[in-house]
């Protein structure tokens, strides 16, 4: 069982346009589509249509219209009642990929939920194999929840997944090791800001056959505790970092229509390959197979198993 929390869920809606985003043009819209969102749920989605068995927890009212669309998806999810309605993200996407995200703040938590949900995650994990911590935190949660959650799951023995930014980010890396996860996955920028490395020098090496910065900027979370580092680095793929070497995998070749949940595949790939008992590498694969897969697809759309191109992943040991 897979366990997915998402504080700060959405109702995500995707415009494509016909042409590329001008400020203050008028555009028009070519298609639309709305789907349940937040990173926890994009999770919960993948490992779903791997049929993998996956449990959503997340704040919402027990009419809200995400409820809905987790009940057409036949999506498990167990939730704390909320009065207000969740979020809608907007994402305008080109024909080239371009992506403009457009995110509300979602409702303010107040404490009697955000302990409601600490115990409803913790109950529902008794049984699980891994509980992924995705996305941002609405108004009203501390930035320390993530580190306290990790702290309050260790007791059942499941492996814990985080994928987070900003300020709950850097409040969990204070924690390490006591709140140390067993899989971070940052990309870019959040391992920067973890390290103080250049987000876009990370990546340029990268692409240009060289993640030895990257592979660094990874290991020396490891070295405080963090069981893998999953960073991921857009078109140049992914480094894998964990106590007993390091990877880096080249994508597949694509054409680019949105990134949105490319990174939230990738997870549900990692963690899908460590219930399967895959090796590092392998695990590796089939995370950048999944977010290549969902790059690929436009709008919101997320992959399915069918959609994936695992044996165009080249992984390089470099570590």
């Amino acid at each position: 069982m897979i366990v997915t929390l998402t504080a700060n869920p959405s109702l995500d809606r995707t415009a494509t346009l016909d042409r590329p985003l001008t400020r203050g043009d008028v555009h028009r819209v070519t298609s639309v589509t709305v789907e349940p969102g937040g990173k926890g749920i994009n999770v919960a989605r993948v490992a779903h249509y791997a049929g993998h068995p996956v449990r959503a927890i997340l704040p919402a009212g027990p009419n809200d219209l995400i409820l809905r669309g987790l009940d057409e998806l036949r999506l498990a999810y167990r939730i704390v009642p909320l009065a207000e309605s969740v979020r809608t993200n907007l994402t305008l996407t080109e024909g080239d990929g371009t992506t403009t995200k457009i995110n509300e703040p979602g409702p303010s938590l107040d404490a009697d939920i955000v302990e409601r949900l600490a115990n409803l995650l913790v109950l529902e994990s008794e049984r699980a194999d891994w509980v992924v911590l995705s996305g941002s935190l609405p108004p009203g949660v501390p930035a320390g929840w993530y580190a306290d959650l990790v702290r309050a799951l260790r007791p059942w023995g499941c492996k814990i997944a985080v994928d987070t930014s900003d300020a709950p980010l850097l409040a969990l890396a204070d924690q390490f090791p006591q709140a140390a996860p067993d899989l971070l996955k940052p990309n870019s920028e959040e391992l920067a800001q973890l390290t103080g490395a250049d987000p876009e020098a990370l990546e340029a090496a990268a692409a240009a056959g060289d993640p030895s910065a990257c592979v660094e900027a990874a290991r020396s979370l490891v070295a405080r505790g963090v069981g893998a580092v999953m960073a991921t680095l857009g078109g140049a793929g992914a480094v894998l970092v964990t106590a007993d070497g390091a990877w880096h995998a080249t994508p597949p070749p694509i054409t680019l229509r949105s990134t949105v949940g490319a990174g939230d595949s990738s997870v549900a790939g990692y963690v899908l390959a460590q219930t399967r008992e895959l090796s590092a590498p392998d695990r590796l694969r089939l995370a950048v197979a999944y977010g290549s897969a969902a790059a690929s697809l436009a709008g919101t759309a997320l992959p399915h198993p069918e959609q994936l191109n695992t044996a165009a992943v080249t992984i390089t040991d470099v570590g």
